[in-house]
């Protein structure tokens, strides 16, 4: 078997690349201490086509393969794990709609989010639930042609700014996917700052007091919010991480060769050290694994391989673990330096500690990755 890009997906590489190393990585500090996405930025994903990615070519989108999206997530994930952030919740929303939303719901919303006009925002994750989603304490109650929902949700990627809300909410006691808009009466969004990593993913807590919402609005049906709307959103969202993770592992390589080769230390340079060259293998070998698992994970997407599901769990697992890793021997590479906004890998370390906690804790991971590999191995 040959693992190796077609001369397309090698041409939108390269195109990513680019855009990632003009329009990205040149203003990731700046927005890291803004902790918030420069809206021009935003507008040049937009005129790309990004925010489309995920979606088909009948709705505007650019309909490509998994693993064109994973180059996207991979290199936009290099230069700014904040905007990749964008590219995964969004696409998160867009998903649920394509695969469990009404004809209504898929031709109202999808082209506007192909197109960038409206953003999407995944809100699953509540003050007193995280990992065990299916005891979300939202409630969605039937009011004549209506529901009204009454809850909080927090830690919600791009909040701030998003039009369109993914809320899961029990209905008649179980979960259940809803579409809220930001300006429905009883719906209000507060920022969140001070995060440790990701500081620019502009994450609020949302508040739904009595929100009214047309029953129009429910996404697929009454208890199947996280059985199938949130399992087929967070299948994405682990592999866009997986990817954007294998993107910031990179980033951590690149620049500690390049500090390596400037630096010196006993009158030579720090590449000649071999306990350096020691992080620097392990560096990149780990970071080809990763990526190398990105990869088969995206090409099981595209041929529709059930197995896709569980080999994004271990990409995803891999990859979080390995850039946590990269990043922190990246910052001992850089000694003192490291630990200063005046060099990139002190923000890339912060950022990298975010990935063992979204879409799925390497705890959650291990249990689920353990589990299956016992069932497969049973006589």
């Amino acid at each position: 078997m040959k693992i190796e890009l077609t001369k397309e997906q090698l041409n939108r590489q390269k195109e990513f690349r680019e855009f990632a190393d003009d329009a990205v990585v040149p203003y990731a500090a700046q927005n890291d201490r803004e902790e918030r996405l420069d809206p021009e930025l935003i507008e040049r994903v937009k005129e790309r086509g990004y925010l489309g990615s995920m979606l088909p070519q009948e709705y505007g989108g650019m309909g490509w393969d998994w693993v064109t999206i994973g180059l996207l997530n991979e290199e936009i994930g290099r230069g700014c794990s904040s905007l990749r952030s964008l590219l995964t919740v969004h696409g998160m929303v867009a998903l649920a709609l394509l695969r469990w939303g009404s004809e209504e719901q898929r031709s109202r919303w999808l082209p506007k989010m192909a197109a960038g006009e409206v953003i999407g925002a995944f809100a699953l994750t509540e003050p007193e639930v995280g990992s065990d989603a299916k005891n979300v304490q939202s409630v969605a109650a039937a009011s004549d042609d209506n529901y009204v929902i009454n809850g909080r949700k927090k830690w919600i990627t791009m909040g701030q700014i998003a039009d369109l809300y993914l809320i899961f909410a029990k209905c008649e006691g179980k979960p259940t996917a809803f579409l809220v808009e930001r300006g429905n009466p009883g719906f209000s969004a507060d920022p969140i700052t001070g995060m440790l990593g990701a500081r620019a993913s502009m994450l609020a807590e949302l508040h739904l007091a009595d929100c009214i919402i047309r029953q129009e609005n429910m996404v697929g049906s009454v208890g199947t919010g996280l059985s199938h709307v949130a399992l087929h959103c967070l299948d994405y969202g682990r592999y866009t991480v997986a990817c954007g993770c294998v993107g910031l592992g990179q980033a951590c390589l690149e620049q500690s060769v390049r500090y390596s080769r400037q630096r010196k230390q006993f009158g030579k340079a720090l590449r000649e050290n071999q306990l350096i060259q020691k992080m620097i293998t392990e560096m990149a070998v780990n970071v080809k694994a990763a990526r190398l698992l990105c990869y088969h994970a995206g090409y099981l997407k595209d041929v529709m391989d059930p197995d896709s599901i569980m080999e994004t769990w271990t990409a995803k697992y891999f990859a979080s673990k390995m850039v946590n890793q990269a990043a922190s021997d990246a910052v001992q590479i850089h000694g003192a330096n490291g630990c200063s906004h005046d060099y990139p890998v002190e923000r890339y370390m912060r950022d990298a500690r975010i990935n063992e906690i979204i879409e799925g804790t390497s705890q959650m991971h291990e249990m689920l990755i353990a589990l299956h590999t016992i069932r497969q191995m049973q006589p």
